[in-house]
Parts: C-alpha cells; sequence; structure tokens
C-alpha cells in the first residue's frame, strides 16, 4: 500500500477517524488518538508534550479508558505518527490483550496501515 492508499474501514472505526482529526486539529498536537472501549464509549485525545510530561495521543486515551472503568478495547485510531510506536502497542497489549485493531494514518485523516496490539 503506497501512502496515498486509504484503508476501507468500518462505519464505526471511521467515527473514531473523525475524533482523532478533530482532537489534533483543535489542539494542534502531533498527533491525535480515539479509541471504543468494549461498552461502545469513545475517547479521544492528542499528544501531551510539556517539558515534564510527554505522552502520546494513544497513551492518553488508554489512561482516559482505564480511569474510567473500561475492561478493553474494540478499536484505536492515531493519526499523525508515521509509525506504531512500540510502547503504544505495548500499553495497548496491556489493556486490552491480543488482536485490537489499531489504524494509523497521516493527520488529514487518511489512514494508510493497520496493526494488532
Amino acid at each position: 500500500m503506497t501512502d496515498h492508499e486509504q484503508l476501507q474501514l468500518q462505519p464505526e472505526d471511521g467515527k473514531l477517524v473523525v475524533l482523532a482529526k478533530a482532537t489534533r486539529a483543535r489542539t494542534g498536537a502531533a498527533e491525535g488518538a480515539a479509541l471504543r472501549d468494549l461498552d461502545g464509549r469513545t475517547y479521544a485525545a492528542a499528544t501531551v508534550d510539556l517539558p515534564s510530561l510527554q505522552l502520546s495521543a494513544l497513551g492518553v486515551c488508554i489512561a482516559m479508558a482505564v480511569a474510567s472503568g473500561a475492561k478493553g478495547a474494540e478499536a484505536v485510531v492515531v493519526l499523525g505518527a508515521s509509525n506504531p510506536s512500540p510502547s503504544d502497542l505495548d500499553a495497548l497489549r496491556d489493556f486490552a490483550g491480543t488482536d485490537v485493531p489499531a489504524y494509523y494514518g497521516a493527520p488529514n485523516g487518511t489512514v494508510t496501515s493497520t496493526v494488532s496490539s
């Protein structure tokens, strides 16, 4: 798949793309992410880049889901990251187990790759 091709997503996963894109655009952050938990609740977050605290957008989403009592994830989307971060995938696996689809793409919402936790 080239950088200009877009993966076709299910409608529920497309909603995660919209949330991640809007969150990233609103904050001007390097990344935007969205996560849907096993109950269908969604969490959207942006990268945190402060002098004393750095968190990836997916890391913030996972923390929000854990703090809300979620027991796992159905899918995640990260926009703005060129490649999946191994530490983000480890955190997703710790939280939600294996085989959770993680969609990655450009800031404009074009999803170009997918990996599983």
